[in-house]
C-alpha cells in the first residue's frame, strides 16, 4: 500500500510540475520541474518513505522497461542495417565528448586550487 502512495506522490508531483511549466511558460519541461519539486519534497518522511518503497519496486523490475526498446529494434532491423554504423559512430563519439567535458569540468577546480596554492 505504501508503494502505491509513493507512485501517487510521483504522479502528483509530475502533474504539478507540468501545470507550473505550462502555466508559467517556463523554459523547462514539466517532468523536470516535477523532479525539482520531488527533490524538495523528499525532505519530509511523509513523502520520502512511500517514494522509497515505490522506487525499490521499480528498480527491481527495471529490466522489464527494456522490452519495448528491444521490440523496437527488432521491428526496425532494416534501418539498423542501413544506419547502424553511423549510429554506432555517433553514440561512441558523443559518449567520448561527454566523458571529456566531464573530466575537464571535474579537473578544472583542482588545477585552479593548485595555481592559487602556488601564489
Amino acid at each position: 500500500m505504501k508503494g502505491l502512495r509513493g507512485l501517487a506522490w510521483l504522479l502528483v508531483l509530475q502533474s504539478v510540475g507540468e501545470l507550473l511549466s505550462r502555466g508559467l511558460s517556463l523554459p523547462l519541461p514539466g517532468p523536470v520541474v516535477g523532479l525539482v519539486l520531488l527533490l524538495a519534497a523528499l525532505r519530509f518522511p511523509l513523502v520520502r518513505e512511500p517514494v522509497a518503497e515505490c522506487a525499490n519496486f521499480l528498480l527491481s523490475h527495471l529490466s522489464l522497461l527494456f522490452i519495448p526498446v528491444g521490440v523496437g529494434v527488432m521491428t526496425h532491423l532494416g534501418l539498423l542495417a542501413q544506419y547502424g554504423g553511423r549510429m554506432l559512430a555517433v553514440i561512441a563519439l558523443s559518449t567520448w565528448i561527454g566523458l571529456a567535458v566531464t573530466a575537464t569540468v571535474l579537473h578544472w577546480p583542482a588545477r585552479r586550487d593548485k595555481a592559487e596554492a602556488r601564489d
